[in-house]
């Protein structure tokens, strides 16, 4: 049994849709793991080296007009940077995005094995079913995970004394 489900696939012969799936959702959050993770600290270390750069510009012999400029200027962009990385949300999602997939993973080894949940299983059919019951659940859990976050990043971003968005409002 153990044997049909690692045995590589011969050409031609197609691999169960449960797995073609979970390989793939494997794929996809391991991706946007990674890219979320260098987006996030790109940006994080652009904005460290920006804000050392402002002390620095009161100190340098620069003429008065620009030396004010030049600070102005390296300030906004410490705060641009951090409203992108409020706004994309990079380093929550390089996190949720990992664990997701590093569940995914720990599933299929536990699949393969025929251990944990699956020991049990009387056929093959009953362990792929139980594994893609298990699989969209995790892929379900990371998404109401998203959306709450996404959600509550929306809060935070509203400011207090601020008008509501039109479809926000209250009816009168």
């Amino acid at each position: 049994m153990v044997e049909d489900a690692v045995r590589p696939t011969v050409a031609g012969e197609a691999k169960h849709p449960t797995m073609d799936r979970l390989e793939d959702q494997i794929g996809w959050y391991d991706r946007k793991s990674q890219t979320a993770q260098r987006r996030y600290k790109i940006l994080k270390l652009a904005q460290v080296i920006i804000a050392g750069l402002i002390p620095l510009a009161a100190v340098f012999p620069i003429p008065e007009p620009q030396s004010k400029w030049v600070t102005a200027i390296l300030g906004l962009l410490v705060l641009i940077i951090e409203a992108v990385q409020q706004l994309n949300q990079d380093q929550q999602n390089w996190l949720a995005y990992r664990s997701t997939c590093e569940a995914l993973k720990h599933e299929k080894y536990l699949h393969l094995a025929s251990a944990g949940p699956y020991a049990d299983a009387e056929s093959s059919e009953k362990r792929l079913a139980l594994l893609a019951d298990r699989i969209e659940g995790l892929i379900s859990q990371e998404h109401a995970k998203w959306v709450s976050a996404q959600e509550q990043a929306m809060a935070r971003s509203r400011r207090p004394g601020s008008q509501p968005a039109e479809g926000d409002r209250k009816p009168a």
